[in-house]
């Protein structure tokens, strides 16, 4: 996998890099990735089809239907791979398991998520339309992305992990998505993150870590 860079997306993630609204600020992040491995995708790609293939092995010894037959299919496996390289490139220090990753992830449409992004991004369209003018914010996103991976044949993904196991999550996070719009012949996958944060959580936060930060200046200067 291989960042990819695209001046479209960076427009819109200069824009969602930090949007104050108050007692909230609205983040988001647009990063595409070309699908073509490089340094130990391969090796990593082959782990992860080892512990599908494992998996389907185990469940075919019972009888009850297993939530992972779409792993059946060759092409899904694969393309779940490359959802979890993705997810690797972006948080390398997280153990991803493909089997975990398969049970979040749900196949979406331009539609479903149009719903959402129209519902929980209202704020940040109002604020994206006084700072841009002309189109709309959700005009510019479909623009950009379709640049890059076509979106008329684009798979698009929703990623909803348990908040235990989410490297996405921040803290003071009020709400977050996690998206995945993936071109299966153009080899590309944009990801697109977009979350809430309470500013007051952030503040408290920040507040509680001061004295603790001073304590440790002040042991730095002194000698042991």
């Amino acid at each position: 996998m291989k960042f990819l860079e695209y001046t479209p997306l960076d427009r819109l993630n200069d824009f969602l890099s930090r949007l104050n609204l108050g007692e909230r600020t609205i983040k988001g992040c647009l990063e595409a990735y070309s699908c073509k491995h490089t340094g130990t995708d391969k090796k990593l790609s082959l782990s992860l089809e080892n512990e599908m293939l494992d998996y389907l092995g185990k469940s075919s010894d019972t009888d009850s239907p297993s939530p992972a037959d779409v792993l059946l299919s060759r092409s899904s496996r694969k393309t779940l791979i490359y959802l979890v390289l993705t997810l690797y490139h972006m948080y390398p220090d997280y153990d991803f398991s493909a089997m975990k990753a398969h049970q979040f992830f749900t196949e979406e449409s331009w539609d479903s998520f149009k719903q959402i992004f129209d519902t929980y991004m209202f704020e940040a369209s109002k604020e994206w339309v006084e700072t841009n003018g002309g189109s709309s914010l959700l005009d510019s996103l479909y623009k950009a992305l379709d640049e890059v991976v076509k979106l008329a044949d684009c798979e698009i993904y929703s990623y909803n992990p348990d908040s235990d196991a989410d490297p996405f999550l921040e803290r003071g996070a009020i709400w977050s998505f996690n998206f995945f719009f993936y071109h299966r012949k153009l080899k590309r996958v944009v990801s697109f993150r977009f979350c809430c944060l309470s500013n007051l959580v952030t503040e408290e936060f920040l507040i509680a870590e001061l004295p603790y930060e001073e304590d440790g200046e002040i042991f730095d200067d002194m000698d042991m």
